[in-house]
């Protein structure tokens, strides 16, 4: 009895020991967040809380902002698409962006921001705008915290046009 009991515990054992030794890679970021679809539709909603938001919305105290969100809101789609390939390529999927005005960095974030002016404070806003929108989606802490930080990685580029106007004066 002890014979045949040992051949299926030695291969429970070489099972085990394989499955040990095998190591899965982590998932991409964009894996993890459920890869273009759930990115649309976090980015979709972001989209449309920012257009709403009183500080760098229809209602903000900056001229620019405040009439991008209420004359160019035909390019909102557009917009849309572009920050859905954003963070499709930042996160590591296969989907790549490329700056429709390219400027000094890969993702020439400072040309397509330079004439909104956007203060590092009206920055953070925009950044707690897409906080509240993974919340809403249900976004796990770990993605939520890594696409927050590759946002904030881009807080010098968006807002070089607020910076440089501050330099002339």
């Amino acid at each position: 009895m002890a014979l045949t009991a040992a051949p299926a515990a030695l291969a429970g054992a070489d099972q085990a020991y394989a499955q040990g030794k095998q190591t899965t890679p982590d998932k991409s970021l964009y894996e993890r967040l459920g890869g273009v679809f759930a990115i649309a539709a976090v980015v979709d909603h972001f989209s449309d809380a920012v257009v709403k938001n009183p500080i760098v919305g229809q209602k903000s105290k900056n001229p620019q902002l405040r009439e991008w969100h209420t004359k160019n809101l035909k390019r909102l789609p557009g917009l849309k698409f572009m920050r859905t390939l954003w963070v499709c390529d930042v996160s590591g999927g296969p989907l790549q962006f490329k700056a429709t005005r390219p400027g000094a960095t890969p993702l020439g974030l400072e040309e397509a921001h330079r004439d909104l002016r956007i203060s590092p404070a009206e920055f953070d806003e925009v950044a707690a705008e897409l906080r509240r929108a993974l919340d809403f989606a249900k976004v796990p802490k770990r993605e939520k915290a890594e696409v927050l930080a590759a946002f904030a990685g881009h807080k010098d580029e968006v807002t070089a046009g607020y910076a440089s106007r501050a330099k002339r004066g």
